[in-house]
């Protein structure tokens, strides 16, 4: 299949002015202004296939956002070369935001204070949709997201989720081939949030579009994408699907245990004390420490009196930040 998106050795460096200090400073700050040169983006490479959904992660500063900001042709790279859809993002742009939809969760394309309807046409105007495009679109996001109720209240009555529903549905209705997803889950109630994922899943599927999704939540990661790019420090640390990392951390196991009396501490070889109150505590095995549980009774045993434990896999949180121990993102 086809690369849509294709990301060759970006550089992004920005000028930061250094603010001078002791007497005379603001002179010195008018006159005499040093600046020095922060490297965002360091030689990042990668391709994305027509109908991915990736994963686009790292912490913050890592040089997530700097990226999206090329590929939707907000900024021009120092170097490199990037080709969306056949265009230069930041060189053809008027023809290029034919091919994208953005979505940022804490900023709105969105009209505040008019229907949102109103700003629906608008956007029709804006993307030349023939009407009755537009109408036969606007009725597959009703049916999906469930618009009908939302559309004459102004977008400032609307809850949190509801704004959500509608920006996605407002980045949609040209159709676009490419859509960039920023957080578009974050602060969403468990029902709306699931909703919110469906219908990824659903255009993805119906419309074959390529979503590129950055956010922190990895429930997001695990149940829409099919593969990560890893950033940190301005470079692609790791680019793969998520399951290839879950396999890599399933040998640790969480250990949840209920004892038949109250211990100081709970300490066994291999293992360490995540949390311990009373008679309760939770432990996992450490990396050079194959879970076996006919070792792991015999050695609890002879300690402790269990009443019941119980033993789950790492979860996902947990996972990010082995990946970011790791690649040396967070100090361990």
């Amino acid at each position: 299949m086809a690369s849509i998106i294709d990301f060759q050795d970006i550089c992004k460096n920005f000028k930061v002015p250094l603010r001078a200090k002791g007497k005379f400073s603001t002179l010195k700050n008018f006159f005499f202004r040093k600046h020095k040169t922060i490297k965002a983006l360091k030689h990042v490479s990668f391709q994305v296939e027509e109908g991915d959904i990736v994963g686009y992660i790292g912490p913050n500063g890592a040089g997530k956002s700097t990226t999206i900001k090329i590929m939707s042709g907000i900024l021009n790279p120092t170097t490199g070369s990037c080709t969306i859809d056949g265009f230069v993002p930041w060189q053809d742009r008027k023809k290029f935001v034919r091919s994208i939809g953005v979505v940022f969760g804490q900023r709105s394309q969105l009209w505040w204070d008019v229907p949102v309807m109103d700003s629906f046409e608008l956007l029709r105007d804006i993307y030349k949709i023939p009407q009755q495009e537009f109408e036969n679109t606007l009725n597959l996001l009703n049916e999906a997201l469930g618009l009908e109720e939302l559309l004459n209240r102004p977008l400032r009555q609307l809850s949190l989720g509801q704004k959500m529903k509608c920006e996605l549905a407002g980045s949609l209705l040209h159709r676009p081939k490419i859509l960039f997803l920023d957080e578009p889950t974050i602060g969403l109630d468990a029902v709306t949030k699931l909703a919110v994922r469906d219908f990824i899943k659903f255009i993805n599927k119906q419309w074959h579009t390529t979503i590129i999704l950055t956010t922190h939540d990895m429930s997001d990661i695990e149940a829409l994408t099919n593969q990560i790019i890893l950033i940190g420090k301005g470079q692609i640390l790791y680019k793969g699907s998520f399951d290839e990392i879950k396999n890599k951390y399933s040998s640790t196991k969480i250990i949840s245990i209920e004892f038949a009396q109250e211990y100081d501490e709970i300490s066994l070889d291999g293992y360490q004390t995540i949390s311990h109150e009373r008679k309760f505590a939770t432990i996992k095995n450490l990396p050079d420490k194959e879970f076996h549980i006919k070792d792991f009774v015999n050695q609890i045993s002879k300690k402790y009196e269990v009443i019941d434990f119980q033993v789950d896999m790492i979860s996902v949180d947990e996972i990010l930040a082995q990946l970011y121990k790791e690649y040396g993102l967070v100090e361990r």
